[in-house]
């Protein structure tokens, strides 16, 4: 697929799912993940969540840049994940482009709240899952392959570098 039609497929498997897995690179060399809420934008190879300019996360970005977001709706069979390269972003043009009201509740000092930031995301690679979400294709599925003896394949697989 070409760079466009990779990033319009990644939208719109990431479309509708509101939380993602976040994981940075900690101090020591471990990893750590927490639920981030992606804000609604259309998709264009990168991602933005608000955060608190002091939160752990915060600091584990500045030292290392590259980050990994999963999505996953189980409902529908879609798991995408992202890697990518992070940064703090403390533009009042963009915090007031994704502002929400609700948000009051991590700031209560509203788009002036000082700790008020966006964590930018642009995404460089990425892997997704994508299957029919039918239980009578899966079953179908799976019985074929136990009877051929192929190995089961519910659906797409692909790795993507927008890099």
């Amino acid at each position: 697929m070409s760079a466009h039609a990779d990033v319009e497929k990644l939208g719109q498997l990431i479309k509708g799912i509101k939380v993602a897995m976040l994981t940075t690179l900690c101090p020591d060399g471990s990893l750590r993940s927490r639920p981030m809420a992606t804000q609604d934008a259309e998709f264009d190879g990168t991602l933005w969540f608000f955060t608190r300019g002091d939160a752990p996360k915060a600091d584990e970005v500045r030292r290392s840049e590259q980050v990994n977001l999963s999505y996953a709706s189980p409902t529908d069979q879609r798991y995408v994940s992202v890697s990518g390269t992070a940064h703090l972003v403390r533009d009042p043009q963009k915090i007031k482009e994704f502002w929400n009201p609700l948000l009051k509740a991590w700031f209560p000092e509203g788009r002036d709240d000082p700790q008020l930031a966006l964590l930018r995301v642009d995404v460089e690679k990425a892997e997704y899952w994508d299957s029919p979400s039918s239980t009578t294709v899966h079953l179908v599925g799976f019985v074929k392959a136990l009877v051929t003896g192929q190995p089961y394949r519910p659906g797409a697989n692909e790795k993507v570098d927008l890099a």
